[in-house]
């Protein structure tokens, strides 16, 4: 009875040795809430060549666009908890949209946070139609035309949009949300011009800024970003009261065995760190991600709360 005891518990002890060392046993698929070319699925994709070099296995990047990135998230905090589905996310989805969205899935309950890539400004950009250098010009111009000025955002209840509203209420102007299923096509309207304005992410709009076709007139944090440095914060333009940033984050499936969330965990923390990550991360606008995965979770939890009182607030509705 002992010797078949002894040999169950090794059997059982070598089982679980190799289960730990199996990951990923198939191709992981990273789920992107936004189309292909903006700041998300740039991370995505950046993410999904390291970790298919250091974790021996295939990631493959799946936009899957549309209603406030949930569509992503939806599949999943439904896919099989197993580690082979994550969710590269921003807080549009994770905090803004449930409280605009009426969810199938809980994204505080069904997703489990692996950690955090980078937080970068939105900053709030004009194209080149639009003849102001400044904030205090956008505002004057806003208010002589109250009715000419529209603003791009990826979404209803992304960031972009939430920045929007947040800014009217703050200048006091009024201007037309026109919602995107991501921020690549809203370039290309603000570049013909068929909108004027877009609070997008730096790692967004950084490529059309380095090209002179958006012109930024100010960051909503409340330091200026390293990468525009000239560029003042919206309080040193003269609207003081309100900031906003966009996190990216990643969460997997919850239920995923803890040895693979260590492991991912672990994975991404080290891919954080690599030099030519920490200066293509630098070089969208974004400070990269330098907290535990609890300290993430907090960060999660306190943006659901804050964006929850600024939708109440601006009466924002789908």
């Amino acid at each position: 009875m002992k010797k078949f005891t002894f040999l169950f518990v090794a059997t059982l002890l070598s089982l679980s040795a190799v289960a730990q060392t199996a990951y990923p046993s198939k191709p992981v698929k990273l789920m992107v809430g936004a189309g292909a070319g903006g700041g998300t699925d740039i991370i995505a994709r950046m993410l999904a060549e390291k970790m298919t070099e250091s974790l021996k296995g295939t990631f493959i990047v799946e936009n899957k666009p549309g209603a406030s990135n949930t569509i992503a998230a939806d599949l999943t905090a439904k896919a099989p908890p197993d580690g082979h589905t994550l969710l590269v996310a921003t807080n549009t989805g994770q905090a803004i949209a449930p409280h605009l969205i009426k969810l199938s899935f809980d994204p505080m309950k069904d997703l489990t946070p692996i950690g955090l890539v980078v937080t970068v400004p939105n900053v709030l950009v004009v194209g080149p139609s639009v003849p102001a250098n400044s904030v205090k010009e956008l505002v004057a111009l806003m208010k002589a035309k109250p009715d000419d000025f529209k603003y791009a955002s990826s979404g209803v209840g992304s960031t972009q949009h939430l920045a929007g509203e947040g800014f009217d209420i703050a200048a006091g102007v009024k201007s037309v949300h026109v919602p995107y299923k991501g921020s690549a096509q809203a370039h290309l309207d603000i570049i013909a011009g068929n909108v004027q304005i877009m609070f997008d992410t730096t790692s967004s709009a950084m490529g059309q800024i380095k090209a002179g076709k958006f012109k930024p007139l100010a960051v909503t944090t409340a330091q200026r970003s390293s990468e525009l440095p000239n560029v003042p914060t919206l309080a040193e333009a003269g609207v003081p009261g309100f900031e906003m940033s966009t996190w990216y984050g990643v969460f997997v499936t919850t239920g995923t065995p803890s040895d693979v969330i260590n492991k991912l965990q672990l994975e991404l923390a080290r891919i954080i760190k690599l030099p030519d990550v920490q200066a293509k991360l630098k070089g969208l606008g974004g400070e990269p991600g330098n907290i535990s995965p609890d300290e993430f979770s907090k960060i999660n939890k306190q943006d659901f709360e804050k964006f929850g009182k600024l939708i109440k607030q601006a009466n924002i509705k789908m």
